[in-house]
């Protein structure tokens, strides 16, 4: 791919800069070099990492994230497709294609398969790792705590928890953490409708859907506040989605950080998280 290609990719996906930036770890300065033509010759693990974000960010918008030329059988289970950073599972390949599965074809599944469902689309979700684990039950404490100190009239939820983010029979995800101010109906099987907070851990396996896919999906139904955690750089990243913006804010694991939709009220001081993974990681190397 050109880097007039990549321009054009750029300009027809609706990216900015930042975008690409945040999603494939490339310095924006370095994406902004490289698209304005002032570095013609870019290393090859640049340019591939900025090629897989167009290429991704395409195939997330059409909803159709299977390209035999970069996915491969997974032996262990002849219906699923892996793919660079996407695990797409489907049922029975035979019958449908992706884009066109269903909420029916959800509930089919056997419940120890945990995948999402995002506009016709099954994607794995592995088990996840320990660290993703350990910050989440951290900032699940802190967010109640948070709420229950401020009488915000909000509940907290961890993952996996079934949000029909659309209302429609194409869309159901799992955020890690989510927040929903609102009545709703606890019999049901799964939330109606988007919450009011969602937040989301990074992991290999998930960047690419959860910074791309899910920002854009939760902007649309409405979500009013994102949170992505990267534990491996450590920063969060906040949009705050009600104005439009895809610019986030970015915070560090040692800053306080305003939940906006609390009007001002709540925070969560971050630094706890870290001094939480830092004591883990302390009492490990002494043993």
């Amino acid at each position: 791919m050109t880097i007039d290609e990549m321009r054009d990719r750029k300009a027809e996906l609706g990216l900015t800069n930042e975008m690409i930036a945040q999603a494939s770890g490339v310095p924006l300065s370095t994406i902004q070099k490289i698209l304005s033509g002032q570095t013609r010759a870019p290393r090859k693990n640049t340019r591939e990492a900025i090629e897989q974000v167009l290429y991704s960010e395409e195939s997330h918008r059409t909803g159709s994230i299977y390209l035999e030329e970069n996915s491969e059988k997974n032996p262990a289970h002849p219906g699923m497709v892996r793919e660079a950073g996407v695990a797409c599972s489907i049922p029975d390949p035979t019958e449908k294609k992706p884009g066109e599965y269903t909420l029916d074809d959800y509930y089919a599944l056997p419940d120890e398969r945990r995948v999402e469902l995002i506009d016709g689309v099954f994607y794995d979700m592995s088990a996840p790792a320990v660290i993703h684990q350990k910050i989440l039950g951290e900032l699940y404490l802190l967010f109640r705590e948070c709420i229950d100190a401020h009488a915000q009239d909000c509940e907290v939820y961890l993952s996996p928890c079934d949000v029909r983010l659309d209302c429609d029979n194409k869309t159901m995800v799992q955020p890690d953490l989510l927040v929903i101010c609102r009545d709703y109906d606890l019999g049901a099987k799964a939330l109606e409708g988007a919450p009011d907070l969602t937040l989301e851990i990074l992991s290999p396996s998930t960047r690419a859907k959860d910074m791309m896919l899910k920002l854009y999906k939760y902007q649309n139904a409405g979500v009013r506040e994102y949170w992505i955690v990267d534990p491996e750089k450590s920063v969060v990243l906040v949009y705050d989605l009600q104005g439009g913006e895809f610019a986030p804010e970015k915070y560090s694991f040692d800053d306080t950080i305003p939940i906006r939709i609390s009007g001002g009220e709540c925070s969560i001081d971050f630094s706890r998280v870290n001094s939480a993974l830092e004591k883990t990681r302390s009492r490990q190397q002494q043993q």
